[in-house]
């Protein structure tokens, strides 16, 4: 059930920022926990990159360090926006990331943060299969989300943290064996970490 919050944090960006800027510091603090997935990959300036729900840049301004050819995707209008101010080297698509306004077999990397949990179980299985279709033989798909702990300690803040600002969705995604569900996609695992006492996991995914 989403609480007041969570409307709170998504219709005031300082908030959501001030709340991240909260997250990020099991991990090593906001830049580290934006690039986490991001580490082991070959990045050049024509790598041809997705960053899938990109919302305000967060992640893109990390991206366009690295290639110059740059695309965030997101549903919202408004998102887009704040990510075209905050990133312009980048180019912004409207759409959902279960059905992308893009080619298939057109992108290299596909990049996402924090946005699977909001999604249901069979909406994860459109975008793992939209995510296998844009990329080119051999594309990656690299996402960083929640993941159930696996230090005890990190059970109560995640709670707490879901609690305020997170729905079902998310709690679904703890019991959710995403490797299995990219496996069924097509995809064969490269490399999988966890973070923040296993709060927190990194999946690389490759498209044979």
């Amino acid at each position: 059930m989403a609480t007041f919050l969570r409307t709170l944090s998504y219709r005031y960006q300082s908030l959501y920022d001030g709340i991240s800027w909260l997250a990020a510091l099991s991990v090593g603090g906001e830049a580290r926990f934006r690039q986490l997935a991001l580490q082991n990959l070959e990045i050049t300036i024509d790598t041809k990159v997705l960053d899938l729900c990109c919302g305000c840049g967060q992640t893109t301004k990390f991206l366009v360090q690295k290639s110059n050819l740059v695309t965030g995707l997101d549903i919202s209008p408004v998102s887009l926006q704040r990510a075209a101010k905050n990133v312009p080297e980048a180019k912004y698509v409207e759409g959902l990331a279960q059905d992308m306004p893009l080619a298939s077999s057109s992108i290299d990397i596909v990049h996402t943060s924090s946005a699977l949990h909001e999604m249901t179980t069979t909406e994860l299985e459109q975008i793992f299969s939209e995510v296998y279709r844009i990329l080119e033989s051999g594309g990656i798909f690299t996402l960083i989300d929640f993941h159930a702990p696996t230090n005890s300690l990190f059970w109560f803040p995640l709670a707490i943290f879901m609690w305020l600002f997170e729905t079902e969705t998310a709690w679904q995604l703890l019991k959710t064996d995403l490797i299995e569900k990219l496996e069924d996609s097509g995809f064969q695992l490269l490399n999988r970490s966890f973070h923040a006492g296993g709060s927190l996991q990194v999946i690389q995914v490759i498209k044979p």
